[in-house]
């Protein structure tokens, strides 16, 4: 299968190892396999410029724990930039508490790109010049700390590459995520219909298409209602969408009276 934009992800990271496994197996393996991504792994000491391989100092002012020097990243990033002619407005991001928390609109906007650098933190976090002067993006997985930037870097990997054409075998399957157009996704169901008394929605069991996409429709606008309100935009609904979500909050309200 040709695919003439292949996604390219640069990650830069102390820990190259963690990647090996996580990105041979399921939708990533394939995706690599069949060439529509690639994922390069750059250890970030390999640029370090003294004889110890150093990548990290002491904070000026004094504190606990080390920082990440810039050297060394300045020097992975924009030798790696050069060497494989990347874009000047490609994204840099750096993986960090402060920074945004990664969403299924930012992961889609990235997926715009062609290719993607990636730094992961370690230590007590980076020299601010990295953050001010090299990155342009930085990403979170949320309020809470890791131990480093692995992590992240393997869900932002994931997040974007399933939103790229042909990896998911379907571009429908995408569309049926949750967070698709902002909604969660609706209840889903499997074999055998009826498991200890636990019945399967008859709709499902119809064959009518039609009023099947009507039911997952109102189902998944009810769970975000219910579940995740802060996603709701009531600008970007249709007129279909917003007659159901107004019609969900009124029989919301009659249960609670």
């Amino acid at each position: 299968m040709e695919n003439t934009l292949i996604m390219m992800f640069h990650i830069f990271t102390l820990f190259p190892k963690m990647f090996s496994e996580i990105f041979s197996d399921g939708i990533i393996g394939r995706a690599l396999n069949e060439n529509l991504i690639k994922i390069n792994i750059h250890n970030i000491r390999d640029f370090s410029n003294d004889k110890h391989f150093s990548v990290d100092d002491l904070p000026y002012g004094g504190g606990p724990g080390m920082l990440m020097k810039p050297e060394p990243i300045f020097n992975a990033v924009n030798q790696i930039k050069d060497q494989y002619k990347i874009q000047n407005n490609s994204p840099v991001i750096l993986t960090t508490p402060q920074g945004d928390k990664l969403t299924h609109n930012i992961a889609h906007n990235f997926s715009e790109f062609t290719e993607i650098i990636i730094i992961c933190g370690r230590y007590e976090g980076f020299d601010e010049r990295i953050r001010k002067h090299l990155a342009t993006h930085e990403i979170s997985l949320g309020d809470f700390v890791l131990s480093g930037g692995e992590i992240p870097a393997m869900a932002i990997v994931d997040s974007i590459s399933r939103l790229l054409p042909n990896v998911l075998g379907s571009d429908e399957s995408a569309k049926n995520d949750s967070f698709y157009k902002n909604f969660l996704q609706f209840p889903q169901y499997t074999r055998p219909s009826n498991f200890e008394g636990m019945l399967v929605p008859e709709v499902l069991l119809s064959g009518n298409h039609k009023d099947i996409e009507k039911w997952r429709k109102i189902e998944s606008i009810k769970k975000t209602i219910n579940k995740r309100p802060d996603l709701l935009d009531l600008q970007q609904f249709t007129q279909e969408e917003k007659e159901i979500y107004y019609r969900i909050l009124d029989e919301n309200s009659k249960e609670k009276e």
